[in-house]
Protein backbone atom coordinates (compact mmCIF):
# COMPACT_ATOMS: atom_id res chain seq x y z
CA UNK A 1 0.00 0.00 0.00
CA UNK A 2 1.37 3.29 -0.87
CA UNK A 3 1.63 5.77 2.31
CA UNK A 4 2.53 8.84 0.51
CA UNK A 5 2.14 10.70 -2.49
CA UNK A 6 2.95 13.75 -4.39
CA UNK A 7 0.30 15.46 -3.95
CA UNK A 8 -1.97 13.79 -1.39
CA UNK A 9 -4.36 17.29 -1.16
CA UNK A 10 -5.80 16.40 -4.41
CA UNK A 11 -6.43 12.31 -3.58
CA UNK A 12 -7.69 13.30 0.01
CA UNK A 13 -10.41 10.53 0.54
CA UNK A 14 -14.36 12.17 0.42
CA UNK A 15 -14.99 11.69 4.21
CA UNK A 16 -11.53 13.14 5.17
CA UNK A 17 -11.61 16.21 3.09
CA UNK A 18 -15.10 16.60 4.20
CA UNK A 19 -14.10 16.41 7.57
CA UNK A 20 -11.29 18.76 7.33
CA UNK A 21 -13.33 21.62 6.10
CA UNK A 22 -16.09 21.29 8.23
CA UNK A 23 -13.41 21.72 11.01
CA UNK A 24 -12.04 24.41 9.30
CA UNK A 25 -15.33 26.03 8.53
CA UNK A 26 -16.29 25.70 12.80
CA UNK A 27 -13.31 27.55 13.78
CA UNK A 28 -13.66 29.80 11.52
CA UNK A 29 -17.38 30.30 12.62
CA UNK A 30 -16.30 30.62 16.22
CA UNK A 31 -13.88 33.26 15.68
CA UNK A 32 -16.50 34.83 13.26
CA UNK A 33 -19.18 34.56 16.13
CA UNK A 34 -16.98 35.75 18.90
CA UNK A 35 -16.76 38.92 17.52
CA UNK A 36 -20.26 39.36 17.68
CA UNK A 37 -19.81 38.47 21.54
CA UNK A 38 -21.55 34.85 20.92
CA UNK A 39 -19.38 31.75 22.01
CA UNK A 40 -21.00 29.08 19.76
CA UNK A 41 -19.41 26.61 21.77
CA UNK A 42 -22.17 27.18 24.86
CA UNK A 43 -24.46 25.44 22.29
CA UNK A 44 -22.23 23.16 20.65
CA UNK A 45 -19.54 22.26 23.20
CA UNK A 46 -19.67 19.45 25.40
CA UNK A 47 -20.82 19.75 28.81
CA UNK A 48 -21.20 17.99 31.89
CA UNK A 49 -24.98 16.81 32.59
CA UNK A 50 -25.13 18.61 35.69
CA UNK A 51 -24.25 22.31 33.70
CA UNK A 52 -27.53 23.85 32.36
CA UNK A 53 -25.81 24.44 29.47
CA UNK A 54 -25.96 20.58 28.69
CA UNK A 55 -27.36 19.28 25.13
CA UNK A 56 -27.74 16.03 23.92
CA UNK A 57 -26.76 16.85 20.60
CA UNK A 58 -23.19 17.99 22.03
CA UNK A 59 -22.18 14.93 21.93
CA UNK A 60 -21.87 15.04 18.24
CA UNK A 61 -21.15 18.83 18.05
CA UNK A 62 -18.38 19.17 20.57
CA UNK A 63 -15.85 17.19 17.98
CA UNK A 64 -16.15 19.68 15.31
CA UNK A 65 -15.11 22.84 17.10
CA UNK A 66 -11.45 23.60 18.71
CA UNK A 67 -9.77 25.15 21.02
CA UNK A 68 -7.39 27.62 18.36
CA UNK A 69 -5.51 26.97 15.49
CA UNK A 70 -2.85 25.22 16.88
CA UNK A 71 -5.33 22.63 18.18
CA UNK A 72 -7.31 22.30 14.86
CA UNK A 73 -3.63 21.72 13.28
CA UNK A 74 -2.75 18.99 15.53
CA UNK A 75 -5.72 16.86 14.85
CA UNK A 76 -6.42 18.03 11.44
CA UNK A 77 -3.00 16.99 10.29
CA UNK A 78 -3.59 13.18 12.64
CA UNK A 79 -6.74 13.01 11.05
CA UNK A 80 -4.97 13.98 7.11
CA UNK A 81 -2.00 11.16 7.84
CA UNK A 82 -3.93 8.74 9.40
CA UNK A 83 -7.35 8.79 7.95
CA UNK A 84 -6.95 9.10 4.32
CA UNK A 85 -5.36 5.40 4.56
CA UNK A 86 -7.72 3.90 6.60
CA UNK A 87 -10.71 5.62 4.80
CA UNK A 88 -8.95 3.49 2.12
CA UNK A 89 -9.27 0.22 3.86
CA UNK A 90 -12.62 0.59 5.48
CA UNK A 91 -14.53 2.24 2.66
CA UNK A 92 -16.20 5.92 3.42
CA UNK A 93 -19.56 4.70 5.13
CA UNK A 94 -17.67 2.38 7.68
CA UNK A 95 -14.93 5.12 7.88
CA UNK A 96 -17.50 7.58 9.03
CA UNK A 97 -19.37 5.19 10.98
CA UNK A 98 -15.87 4.56 13.04
CA UNK A 99 -15.35 8.54 13.29
CA UNK A 100 -18.59 9.34 14.94
CA UNK A 101 -18.39 6.49 16.81
CA UNK A 102 -14.95 6.95 18.63
CA UNK A 103 -15.75 10.52 18.69
CA UNK A 104 -19.20 10.15 20.31
CA UNK A 105 -17.84 7.21 22.80
CA UNK A 106 -15.03 9.69 24.07
CA UNK A 107 -17.47 12.25 24.68
CA UNK A 108 -19.35 9.48 26.74
CA UNK A 109 -16.21 8.45 28.81
CA UNK A 110 -15.48 12.38 29.11
CA UNK A 111 -18.85 12.92 31.08
CA UNK A 112 -18.44 9.62 33.59
CA UNK A 113 -14.83 10.84 34.45
CA UNK A 114 -15.61 13.85 35.16
CA UNK A 115 -18.52 12.35 37.38
CA UNK A 116 -16.59 10.29 39.43
CA UNK A 117 -13.66 13.07 39.71
CA UNK A 118 -16.72 15.51 40.94
CA UNK A 119 -17.97 12.70 43.23
CA UNK A 120 -14.59 12.45 45.03
CA UNK A 121 -14.64 16.35 45.58
CA UNK A 122 -18.02 16.85 46.68
CA UNK A 123 -17.78 15.80 50.17
CA UNK A 124 -15.13 18.57 50.52
CA UNK A 125 -17.89 21.32 50.36
CA UNK A 126 -20.80 21.61 52.25
CA UNK A 127 -24.73 21.21 50.33
CA UNK A 128 -24.87 25.03 50.48
CA UNK A 129 -22.10 25.53 48.80
CA UNK A 130 -22.60 23.53 46.29
CA UNK A 131 -25.97 24.87 45.38
CA UNK A 132 -24.08 28.29 45.01
CA UNK A 133 -21.97 26.81 42.60
CA UNK A 134 -24.60 25.60 40.62
CA UNK A 135 -26.66 28.44 40.86
CA UNK A 136 -23.88 31.46 40.16
CA UNK A 137 -20.84 29.13 38.80
CA UNK A 138 -21.74 29.63 35.36
CA UNK A 139 -22.19 33.52 35.30
CA UNK A 140 -18.91 33.76 36.91
CA UNK A 141 -17.27 31.48 34.09
CA UNK A 142 -18.44 33.78 31.72
CA UNK A 143 -17.43 37.11 32.88
CA UNK A 144 -13.84 35.14 32.96
CA UNK A 145 -13.80 34.50 36.59
CA UNK A 146 -14.01 31.85 39.40
CA UNK A 147 -13.78 30.68 43.13
CA UNK A 148 -10.38 31.24 44.54
CA UNK A 149 -11.30 28.19 46.95
CA UNK A 150 -8.89 25.27 44.95
CA UNK A 151 -12.21 22.46 45.41
CA UNK A 152 -15.05 24.96 44.47
CA UNK A 153 -13.02 26.27 41.11
CA UNK A 154 -12.46 22.79 40.11
CA UNK A 155 -15.41 21.81 40.62
CA UNK A 156 -17.34 24.64 38.91
CA UNK A 157 -15.00 24.27 35.63
CA UNK A 158 -15.88 20.33 35.56
CA UNK A 159 -19.70 21.16 35.65
CA UNK A 160 -19.55 24.23 33.34
CA UNK A 161 -16.58 24.74 30.85
CA UNK A 162 -17.14 22.89 27.69
CA UNK A 163 -15.12 20.15 26.35
CA UNK A 164 -14.09 20.55 21.91
CA UNK A 165 -12.37 18.61 19.84
CA UNK A 166 -11.75 15.73 17.45
CA UNK A 167 -8.95 14.58 19.60
CA UNK A 168 -11.25 11.40 20.95
CA UNK A 169 -11.88 10.59 17.55
CA UNK A 170 -8.26 11.27 15.90
CA UNK A 171 -6.83 8.63 18.86
CA UNK A 172 -9.43 6.34 17.75
CA UNK A 173 -7.68 6.36 14.08
CA UNK A 174 -4.46 6.44 16.28
CA UNK A 175 -5.11 3.10 17.68
CA UNK A 176 -6.64 1.91 14.31
CA UNK A 177 -3.82 2.33 12.37
CA UNK A 178 -1.60 0.93 15.05
CA UNK A 179 -4.09 -2.18 14.73
CA UNK A 180 -4.06 -2.47 11.28
CA UNK A 181 -0.95 -1.74 10.29
CA UNK A 182 1.29 -2.51 13.85
CA UNK A 183 4.59 -2.81 12.28
CA UNK A 184 4.99 0.88 9.64
CA UNK A 185 7.25 2.91 10.45
CA UNK A 186 6.55 6.23 11.79
CA UNK A 187 8.70 8.94 11.81
CA UNK A 188 8.31 11.35 15.48
CA UNK A 189 9.09 14.65 15.43
CA UNK A 190 10.38 14.87 18.80
CA UNK A 191 12.61 13.00 19.82
CA UNK A 192 13.17 12.14 15.91
CA UNK A 193 13.47 8.71 15.65
CA UNK A 194 11.49 5.83 13.88
CA UNK A 195 8.95 3.97 15.60
CA UNK A 196 6.73 1.30 15.38
CA UNK A 197 3.37 2.23 14.92
CA UNK A 198 1.78 -0.55 17.30
CA UNK A 199 4.65 0.77 19.88
CA UNK A 200 3.70 4.32 19.63
CA UNK A 201 -0.24 3.66 19.79
CA UNK A 202 0.61 1.58 23.12
CA UNK A 203 2.97 4.38 24.36
CA UNK A 204 0.55 7.29 23.62
CA UNK A 205 -2.04 5.33 25.51
CA UNK A 206 0.20 4.59 28.26
CA UNK A 207 0.95 8.72 28.40
CA UNK A 208 -2.63 9.56 28.37
CA UNK A 209 -3.38 7.13 31.72
CA UNK A 210 -1.04 8.19 33.26
CA UNK A 211 -1.85 12.36 32.50
CA UNK A 212 -5.54 11.31 33.49
CA UNK A 213 -4.78 9.83 36.56
CA UNK A 214 -2.15 12.55 37.45
CA UNK A 215 -5.76 14.60 37.65
CA UNK A 216 -3.76 18.00 36.97
CA UNK A 217 -6.62 21.05 36.74
CA UNK A 218 -4.07 23.46 35.23
CA UNK A 219 -3.60 20.70 32.26
CA UNK A 220 -7.46 21.51 30.30
CA UNK A 221 -6.47 18.67 28.57
CA UNK A 222 -9.49 15.80 28.31
CA UNK A 223 -7.24 12.75 28.66
CA UNK A 224 -10.01 10.27 29.64
CA UNK A 225 -11.97 11.17 26.33
CA UNK A 226 -8.51 10.16 24.06
CA UNK A 227 -8.71 7.09 26.00
CA UNK A 228 -12.26 6.87 25.65
CA UNK A 229 -11.85 7.36 21.66
CA UNK A 230 -9.10 4.24 21.45
CA UNK A 231 -11.30 1.94 23.62
CA UNK A 232 -14.68 2.29 21.87
CA UNK A 233 -12.03 2.13 18.19
CA UNK A 234 -10.86 -1.09 19.91
CA UNK A 235 -14.03 -3.01 20.47
CA UNK A 236 -15.37 -1.77 16.97
CA UNK A 237 -12.63 -3.27 15.30
CA UNK A 238 -12.96 -6.16 17.56
CA UNK A 239 -16.63 -6.72 16.85
CA UNK A 240 -16.16 -6.06 13.16
CA UNK A 241 -13.67 -8.54 12.72
CA UNK A 242 -15.36 -11.23 14.71
CA UNK A 243 -19.01 -10.67 12.53
CA UNK A 244 -16.09 -11.23 9.18
CA UNK A 245 -15.35 -14.31 10.75
CA UNK A 246 -18.68 -15.57 11.80
CA UNK A 247 -19.79 -14.73 8.46
CA UNK A 248 -17.60 -16.78 6.15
Amino acid sequence: MNFGSSNPLSSLPEVVKNLLIINVLMLLATYVALQARIDITDWLGLHHWRSELFMPHQLITYMFLHGGITHLFFNMFALWMFGRVLEQVFGPKRFLIYYMVTGIGAGVIQLITTELRLQSLLGDLTPQDFELIMREGLEILQAGKNYVDPTAREINALINRSTVGASGAVFGILLAFGMLFPNVQLMLLIPPIPIKAKYFVIIYGALELYLGISNNPADNVAHFAHLGGMLFGYFMIKWWKYNRTNTH
